[in-house]
C-alpha cells in the first residue's frame, strides 16, 4: 500500500511542476490581456509553498552552514529541475494511449534509469559541497519529506471522506 501510496505523491508532484510551467506560459498570455484568472495563480502559489516547504525540510535536516547553503541551494534547485524534466517525460510516456506497449515499457525502463543517473551525477557534485554524511542525510530527507507528505495528504483525503 505505501508502494502505491509513493506512487500516487510523484504523480501528484510531477503534476504540480507542470502546472507551474502552464501557469508562467498562461500569465505571460494573460497578462497581455489584462486578465486575472485566480485558478492559475492559486495552483502557482501551492507549488511555491511546496517547493518552500521543501527546501525548509531539507534545510532543517541537513543544518548547513553559511557556506555550504550558498553553494548548496543553486546545485540542488538544479539537480532538482533536471529531475521535474525527467518526470514529466516519463509522466507524457505513462500517458500515451497509443503507444506500443514494449516501447512504452523500454521508455520507462530508460526514464527510470535516468533518474538513476541523475542522482548518481549529483550524489558526486553534493560529495564537492558537503561531508559523504550529510550527501547521506539528503537523500533520507528527500524520502523523508515525500513519506510525510504522503501521510498528510492521505490524512486529509479521510478527514474530507474520500
Amino acid at each position: 500500500m505505501s508502494k502505491l501510496i509513493r506512487h500516487i505523491f510523484i504523480i501528484l508532484f510531477i503534476i504540480a511542476a507542470g502546472y507551474e510551467s502552464f501557469a508562467q506560459a498562461s500569465n505571460s498570455l494573460v497578462q497581455r490581456q489584462k486578465i486575472t484568472p485566480a485558478p492559475v495563480r492559486d495552483k502557482k502559489g501551492t507549488n511555491k509553498r511546496l517547493e518552500a516547504a521543501h527546501d525548509r525540510f531539507i534545510s532543517q535536516r541537513l543544518n548547513l552552514t553559511d557556506e555550504e547553503a550558498t553553494k548548496f541551494w543553486p546545485t540542488y534547485h538544479q539537480y532538482q529541475q533536471e529531475l521535474t524534466a525527467v518526470r514529466i517525460l516519463k509522466r507524457l510516456n505513462n500517458s500515451s494511449e497509443a503507444a506500443n506497449g514494449t516501447e512504452q515499457i523500454d521508455k520507462e525502463i530508460y526514464y527510470e534509469s535516468q533518474l538513476v543517473g541523475i542522482r548518481k551525477r549529483y550524489r558526486d557534485a553534493f560529495s564537492k559541497i558537503l561531508p559523504t554524511e550529510k550527501v547521506s542525510k539528503l537523500y533520507k530527507s528527500e524520502q523523508e519529506f515525500n513519506d510525510e507528505l504522503i501521510k498528510q495528504l492521505s490524512e486529509r483525503s479521510e478527514r474530507a471522506g474520500n
